[in-house]
């Protein structure tokens, strides 16, 4: 499979949730309920927009027109969101919540415009099939992460060096375009992302359970594991794509 072409939004999810929160108390769990439903929301939201955006500007043309005359247009889309999320994450501590909202919410449209291209290289049936896919395992995944007793911290060192190596694996195969190392780096990337999902959703749990709902505070950190959970659902659906998705 070449994907030379293929849209790849693989890279580590923000890390900003190192501490650990008790939960024994009935407060701190109604505090990481309240937390985690934002946080989802917030990844939802961020979703429908990439989505809407891909959609409107491979259909209208405007895909097309930005990127095909290539040179800096083309590089200037594929790498704002890199600039998107390391601002959001250095101005954690130094942006107000109402702009790391607005940042999140551009972020969200400059990925659907970087992404457009999914909807020229592959079926609208294709697309359709795998978002479901990927939203069902996104969705069990998370409940796993959400419920289960074990602790989960303890393999976010293997995965992160797992992500560290699928993107330095798809960094060569960028160059060697081999169809049998594309299926193994999908499939690693498949395996990884669907682990930091129940990772992220527990560790996301465990941060809410010690924030003051309502606060600024807690409205910016909400938009940083949106933004953790967002990546890991556009990347686990861009590696299953390559792997199930039929092309036009």
């Amino acid at each position: 499979m070449n994907n030379k072409n293929t849209p790849n939004a693989s890279q580590e999810p923000p890390r900003i949730f190192e501490e650990s929160v008790s939960l024994n108390n009935g407060d701190s769990t109604a505090l990481a309920k309240n937390f985690v439903a934002n946080v989802f929301s917030w990844m939802v939201v961020g979703l429908l927009i990439t989505g809407f955006v891909a959609s409107y500007a491979a259909s209208s043309g405007l895909y097309a027109q930005l990127v095909g005359s290539g040179g800096l247009m083309m590089w200037v889309i594929l790498l704002s969101p890199f600039a998107f999320i390391i601002a959001m994450n250095a101005g954690l501590q130094k942006f107000s919540a109402t702009t790391l909202t607005v940042l999140f919410l551009a972020f969200s449209g400059v990925m659907g415009l970087s992404l457009s291209s999914v909807f020229l290289l592959y079926s609208l049936g294709s697309i359709t099939q795998v978002f479901l896919i990927t939203a069902g395992t996104f969705a069990v995944m998370a409940f796993a992460g959400y419920t289960t007793s074990v602790d989960l911290s303890k393999f976010g060192a293997l995965l992160f060096m797992a992500l560290i190596g699928i993107i330095i694996a798809s960094v060569v195969n960028f160059f060697m375009q081999s169809s049998m190392m594309d299926f193994i780096i999908s499939v690693g990337g498949v395996l990884v992302f669907t682990g930091l999902v129940a990772y992220d959703t527990q560790r996301i749990k465990r941060i809410g359970a010690g924030v003051e709902y309502g606060s600024s505070g807690a409205t910016k950190l909400a938009i940083l594991a949106a933004v953790s959970l967002y990546l890991n659902f556009v990347n686990l659906f861009l590696f299953l794509l390559r792997l199930l998705g039929g092309r036009d």
